[in-house]
């Protein structure tokens, strides 16, 4: 059964080969600024807000590949109530940064699954990350070293990189952190007939 990824997330697209799944990832374009917008405005949580993301990335990929089975995901940043989106360019990773420094956030991270036209299955995690209460040398530092990487995630951030110098304590699972919970995933596939049990 074909098996496409409605991402063009490289962090995902590793899990999915660590775990030796045979996939094909495909770009899948939605506004997500507009969904996040929608979303906020009605007073949507950010748990279901994140499925609404990765729910609209899967459909849209499901609509043309109607016999595969498609998986979306997104991932919104929570602290304190605000949520964050990717930052632009340093100078936002930097504001970021600081917003989050000394504090903990939520990783709310969604997968969807879609298939024969329709929405089969989806999870929501939500791992808790404290950053500690970092200098502003090392910020620097810590912008320097990893450059147009801090814009590639919402929380200016690779846990499997340097940003894990930023933290003070993790908890949840890992790789719901790194943009796919791929426990619940690999169990719903299994279950599904997509994996061998």
């Amino acid at each position: 059964m074909k098996l496409i990824l409605a991402s063009q997330s490289l962090a995902r697209r590793a899990l999915l080969e660590a775990a030796g799944l045979a996939f094909e990832a495909m770009v899948s374009a939605v506004d997500e600024a507009a969904i996040k917008e929608s979303a906020q405005s009605e007073g949507v949580s950010p748990a279901d807000a994140a499925v609404l993301l990765a729910d609209a990335k899967a459909a849209r990929i499901a609509r043309r590949e109607r016999d595969a089975v498609v998986i979306g995901a997104d991932q919104l940043l929570v602290c304190e109530g605000q949520w964050f989106d990717k930052p632009v360019d340093v100078e936002a990773a930097r504001a970021h940064l600081e917003r989050l420094r000394n504090r903990s956030h939520e990783l709310v991270t969604a997968v969807v699954v879609w298939r024969e036209g329709q929405r089969a299955w989806h999870h929501v995690s939500t791992p808790r990350i404290s950053m500690r209460d970092f200098s502003d040398a090392f910020l620097d530092y810590y912008l320097a070293r990893e450059g147009a990487h801090v814009t590639s995630s919402v929380g200016a951030y690779r846990l499997e990189g340097p940003g894990i110098q930023l933290m003070r304590d993790i908890r949840g699972d890992h790789s719901a952190i790194l943009g796919l919970p791929m426990l619940p995933l690999l169990a719903y596939l299994r279950e599904s007939g997509v994996l061998p049990r």
